[in-house]
């Protein structure tokens, strides 16, 4: 069984499959309908309406409905392109087992647990016939496939064929019935128009369900007596043939194959069993371990089946369909029908060659499988799975081509698999031993190899190599050095296709493609979501490939196309330029011309040979949205744009390829506020300062325009901004724009004219205008201001720019291929091509007259204003009175006459290189990554709290850069910052980022930290060992020793970090003496410098001393006389001693055993005894306990404790 597709599901009752699409509907026990895609594997819709199990359902043949019936009594009609029921059919007085439309007529059959069969007109909506007979349940109705006959099934335990022949007379001419006592008659008696023609009696037990043979006159039903009977019938009588004995259980479900002469039975034994039908016997079982089988269906069309059981339902196959053949050079041998066939591809002759055995054996699945040819001898090996994997090997006689009809004796042997390697040698694969056995013509073995991996089957791979493949890999063996040539790890591969000059290979599995070189060195992989069927390689090494539904091409840089859709599958044997050469399921040859235009664009593309793309857009019908997409992807917008008429689109190819005279020609015809908005960006990056005040104009952007003439230092329009202002009545924009002006007087006319006279007071006095100051001091009386005195004032005048008004100065570069070349496109001479370099290369292109819009009249933009309206007498913005020079020319936007064009695309960003060649956070920090930075920290030191590094990350990326102002209307350039640049190093090779942290400043701020701790400035010490734990992280070093300098670093600080916590907490609770003393004994237990251990042990002795602790306080005195302490400590560690030796008492019990030896837990500070369980900071390694893990670290607040992490990278000598 060669299952296709599988659901999961409550327990399937009805079955139905779509006679053209990959569909089939499945309706459950629950009462749900389902619709699948068997070959997507996916639900597209369900119907949800029946109250209680449904359990027939079928597809209308050619409408777009479906019948379902249940147990509440219903027929429902559906119609699923509308997902919705469109009536149901009443009458039925007990559940439905079965329903079914007719072929031709518009009928519906019913059986139902009344005992009753009815047919139903879906047209009329009504009931046309009652068949009575049955005194039990009937399990099963379903029509003829041509005759007028419905065969049903009943619990009574017979099997009845009815004659509806009178019910299609009656519908094809009806009587003139007025009264409709017809009707009445049939509803209370049983109608005439349809009479059991045969009752079969044989089965013991109720019989649950009898199908018709697609043409012959054969009946074949299933019991609960776990039989199968098969039934004869002709014009007079019907009788029993045979029975099929095997099922376990009641049969649930039997059925003829459409397409070939086999019996498909399913059970409540869960078991699908294959009957031979002519032979009568069992070919194969099918088992599922829980699953009882309730329903078959066979596809009308397709050699595929459904079975339906308590979890689901499955859609499979029982053969394969694929035809075993070999391609060599010009000609194809092919297996079809028991033949070897030879097909010729320039000839298109087909000749049957000789008669291959037929496999003896009585399952399924034995067919051929492989084929492979050696054209020097001749010679043929078929593959098999008869007798578990085998195969024959066949000499063609060199005269027997076209006769075909004499059987030759084959030479055979046990094998997975077997290929030809060499001229007259062919390896065989052994699968017990996992060796390779290489054979001659005469079926001897000349020798012998093991295979490295555990092997599955084997493929040709060049002379003398093999191809093998595992489950998981595939390799290249050479049998004659005995050695693998090639690896790659792969999904399970089914097809291997090589290139025609074996440099190149194709590994199809089910739903992916690796193309790998000769050596197996990767390539590319392609995953589909429907199943890969085939594939051949064409002449320009592109690989064109079939799915289920497509033809497809895959080009060597991975990218995928559709060429074309497929109604039926086809395996591909050959390529010629545009014809496929194939062959079906039917082992019929067929040729399928193709347009290969798409793909050979793109694969010139991809090769840079721009000559063919060019002849390519001129003399073919490349267009849809799909190719510009793929342009603009690949960094072609400039070759996208000669493809578009849609002028938004061309507008944005334009903007992306910089061509700013079709972005302006696109904006005109759009004329919309968002694409000027845009275009005036671009403008604004070329620097093309005509064309974004033009774009401004046409959105009236006022502000922005005054900005651009400010940092163009155009005073003259600025002042026309200001007037246009105050006609305007904008009060912010024309007070904005005397600022820029630097215009005092204008200024403090505007804030009078708004009531702000302090404001102008103010401005006036402190500009020196003392006239005006006394003017406005008379209007505001009393409230005159104070001004500040003893401040010196500045008036406030914008820089001149060193660049006024022109545009930036253009790089000129050669055009590209494409330019000119291709606005020549759609020209009627394609001959005149020499002489377009002479030719105005942008004629045909609609270009804005950019010269008016430089320095031209800016009322164009405003020509329907109000500014006009209301101030005639201003004149507009006549610039046209500049008297410039005769021989000053204007300068354009890019002109297409020129040579000039646009700036080449900049490289990579320095910070974007030292990200990929980094994987040190700090790096990734300074170059700006952030994210990349955290991510890292995070899986190098399990590093969650990234607040305390905040700044750090910031000075790191400020450290890292320089910035240089350039012009006043040009934005800071930003300049990397490298470690160990000289001046003799290469301008190409880039070094890692300068990093503002380093190794020696830590240990500077660790010798603070232990001078504060002497100090007793215990929080400031803790502030620097915090830092230091901070920095870390951020740290690179060189050497191999530094990395582990470092290391130790972390522990030393956090030993500090963890004490000046615990000693901070004892000064804060002096209401608890206990806690204090217990805080004070675990100080002395971190690991510090000699002096800070020696205060705190004093410290401890001194606290415990007083609390009457004697035996702790005398363990602390000797600890301390072994510190070598200075002699007044030691004379009072003696004294401590002496006293605790008279009264050996402690007056308060501590949590304190300081001879267990144990950690203290950085969150709780008690302490965790040996052999107690506790969970670690994976970056500061302190020891916390277990109710602690998940939480962030309390010593270096940066950590979750307990979290999985790789460890400190700190250096590029690690990674190396």
């Amino acid at each position: 069984m060669l299952t296709k597709f599988e659901t999961k599901s409550n327990r399937v009752k009805g079955l139905s499959f779509h006679s053209k699409r990959p569909w089939i509907l499945a309706s459950l026990h629950s009462g749900v309908i389902q619709l699948w895609d068997y070959r997507m594997g996916t639900l597209i819709d369900r119907f949800d309406e029946h109250d209680g199990p449904v359990r027939g359902v079928h597809f209308h043949k050619s409408q777009p409905l479906f019948v379902s019936g249940g147990d509440d009594y219903k027929i429902k009609v559906w119609n699923y392109k509308l997902h919705r029921c469109l009536f149901t059919l009443l009458g039925h007085l007990d559940y439905i087992r079965t329903v079914q439309f007719h072929h031709e007529a518009p009928w519906i059959v019913s059986a139902s647990d009344d005992q009753t069969i009815r047919i139903w007109n879906w047209q009329s909506r009504t009931c046309i016939s009652v068949l009575t007979g049955h005194n039990h349940y009937v399990m099963c109705a379903l029509f003829h496939p041509k005759e007028d006959l419905v065969v049903s099934a009943s619990l009574d335990q017979t099997v009845r064929v009815w004659d509806i022949g009178a019910l299609r007379k009656k519908s094809a001419s009806p009587s003139d019935d007025i009264l409709g006592l017809g009707q009445m008659n049939a509803d209370f008696f049983g109608g005439v128009d349809a009479v059991v023609k045969y009752v079969l009696e044989g089965h013991d037990r109720g019989v649950n369900w009898a199908s018709f043979h697609p043409t012959l006159p054969l009946i074949v039903s299933g019991a609960d007596d776990r039989q199968i009977k098969i039934w004869r019938m002709n014009d007079s009588k019907a009788w029993e043939v045979d029975t099929l004995r095997g099922h376990m259980n009641n049969v649930s479900s039997v059925l003829f194959h459409s397409r070939q002469d086999i019996i498909v039975s399913n059970s409540e034994d869960k078991s699908i069993r294959v009957w031979d039908a002519t032979k009568r016997t069992g070919l194969q079982t099918f088992r599922r371990e829980h699953d009882r089988f309730w329903i078959l269906c066979c596809h009308p069309e397709m050699n595929l089946l459904a079975a339906g059981h308590d979890s689901g339902m499955i859609v499979f196959k029982l053969e394969r369909e694929r035809p075993a053949f070999s391609v060599s050079n010009d000609s194809l041998y092919y297996v079809k029908d028991r033949f070897l066939r030879f097909y010729e591809f320039s000839t298109q002759k087909d000749t049957q060659v000789i008669p291959i055995r037929r496999p003896g054996s009585a399952t399924l699945n034995q067919g051929p499988k492989t084929l492979s040819y050696s054209p020097t001898e001749n010679a043929v090996l078929i593959c098999s799975d008869v007798d578990g994997g085998s195969y024959e090997l066949y000499i063609l006689p060199k005269d027997s081509y076209g006769k075909g009809d004499t059987a030759q004796e084959a030479k055979r042997g046990v094998g997975g698999s077997a290929v030809f390697v060499a001229r007259n040698r062919f390896a065989v694969l052994e699968k017990s031993t996992n060796q390779v056995l290489v054979k001659n013509l005469k079926n001897e073995i000349v020798k012998k190899s093991a295979l490295p991996i555990a092997t599955d089957a084997i493929f040709y791979a060049g002379t003398g190599n093999l191809l093998c493949k595992a489950e998981d890999r595939v390799i290249i063996f050479d049998l004659q050095q005995r050695m693998v040539v090639g690896d790659l790890q792969t999904s399970f591969v089914r097809y291997v296709v090589w290139s025609n000059d074996m440099e190149s290979v194709a590994l199809l599995s089910k739903h992916s493609i690796i193309i790998a070189d000769k050596r197996l060195a990767h390539r590319c992989t392609l995953h589909e979501t429907i199943r890969v069927k085939s594939g051949s390689w064409d002449d320009n090494g592109v690989f064109i490939y079939t799915t289920l539904t497509h033809i497809k091409y895959c080009l060597p840089n991975g990218d995928c196309g559709i060429i074309k859709t497929l109604d039926v599958p086809v395996y591909i044997t050959k390529i010629f330029g545009n014809n496929i050469f194939c062959l079906d399921r039917d082992g019929k040859n067929r040729s399928i011309v193709i347009d290969a235009t798409e793909y050979l664009f793109k694969l010139s593309l991809l090769k840079k040979r721009y000559d063919h793309v060019m002849s390519m857009i001129r003399n073919s019908e490349l267009c849809g949205q799909a190719m510009i997409a793929y342009l603009q992807q690949k960094g072609f917008p400039e070759v996208a744009l000669h493809f578009v008429k849609d002028e938004r689109t061309r507008f944005n190819l334009a903007l992306e390829s910089g061509n700013i005279q079709i972005a302006v020609a696109s904006a005109k015809e759009i004329d919309e506020k968002d694409h000027w908005y845009k275009l005036g960006v671009e403008a604004l990056r070329q620097g093309n300062s005509g064309i974004v005040e033009y774009a401004y104009q046409r959105t009236k952007n006022f502000e922005r325009l005054s900005f651009l003439y400010l940092i163009t230092g155009n005073l003259d329009k600025l002042s026309k901004m200001m007037k246009i202002a105050e006609v305007k009545n904008d009060v912010m924009g024309q007070f904005h724009n005397a600022l820029y002006l630097g215009d005092v007087q204008e200024r403090i006319k505007i804030l009078e004219n708004a009531g702000h006279l302090p404001l102008a007071y103010a401005t006036a006095k402190s500009h020196g205008l003392n006239d005006i100051a006394e003017g406005l001091a008379v209007k505001l009386n009393d409230n005159v201001p104070v001004l500040p005195s003893g401040r010196t004032r500045s008036l406030l005048i914008p820089p001149t720019p060193v660049l006024c008004g022109g545009d930036w100065p253009l790089l000129r570069v050669m055009k590209g291929i494409f330019e000119g070349g291709l606005d020549s496109v759609g020209r009627d001479a394609p001959e005149e091509y020499e002489d377009a370099a002479d030719a105005d290369w942008g004629e045909d292109l609609d270009i804005v007259d950019v010269e008016n819009v430089q320095n031209g009249d800016i009322s164009m933009g405003l020509e329907n204003d109000e500014v006009h309206e209301e101030n005639e007498e201003e004149g507009g913005w006549d610039l046209e009175d500049l008297e410039l020079p005769p021989d000053v020319e204007t300068p354009k936007a890019i002109n297409a006459k020129s040579s000039v064009f646009v700036t080449p695309t900049p490289g990579m960003p320095v910070s974007q290189i030292w990200v990929q060649k980094s994987s040190l956070a700090a790096e990734h920090a300074a170059a700006g990554n952030f994210d990349t930075a955290m991510r890292l920290l995070n899986r190098q030191l399990g590093i969650k709290n990234f607040t305390p590094l905040k700044s750090l990350f910031i000075d790191l990326n400020m450290g890292s850069h320089t910035y240089v102002p350039a012009f006043p209307s040009s934005p800071i350039i930003s300049l990397a910052i490298e470690r160990d640049w000289s001046e003799s190093a290469s301008p190409n090779v880039r070094k890692p980022p300068a990093l503002v942290f380093n190794f020696s400043q830590l240990e500077d701020k660790l010798k603070a930290g232990y001078k504060a701790t002497t100090a007793g400035k215990f929080t400031e010490a803790l502030r620097l060992f915090m830092g230091i734990l901070h920095t870390i992280p951020l740290i690179v070093v060189e050497s191999r020793r530094e990395v582990d300098e470092v290391k130790e670093l972390v522990i030393i600080v956090k030993e500090y970090v963890l004490g000046l916590q615990m000693e901070l907490k004892r000064r804060e609770v002096k209401d608890n003496p206990v806690r204090q003393l217990e805080l004070a004994a675990y100080f002395t237990h971190c690991n510090l410098q000699p002096p800070h251990l020696r205060l705190a042990l004093m410290n401890a002795m001194s606290l415990c001393f007083k609390a009457g602790n004697l035996i702790t306080a005398s363990n602390f005195a000797r600890r301390l006389l072994e510190a070598n302490p200075v002699e007044s400590h030691a004379q009072k560690a003696r004294s401590v001693i002496q006293a605790a030796e008279r009264n050996m008492k402690d007056s308060t019990q501590l949590n304190y055993d300081f001879r267990n030896p144990f950690v203290i837990c950085g969150a709780t500070y008690a302490p965790i005894y040996r052999g107690q369980k506790d969970v670690l900071c994976p970056y500061c390694t302190s020891h916390f306990v277990v109710s602690q893990e998940g939480q962030i670290c309390a010593v270096c607040n940066l950590s979750v404790v307990g979290s999985d992490a790789s460890g400190l990278l700190c250096s590029p000598a690690q990674i190396r």
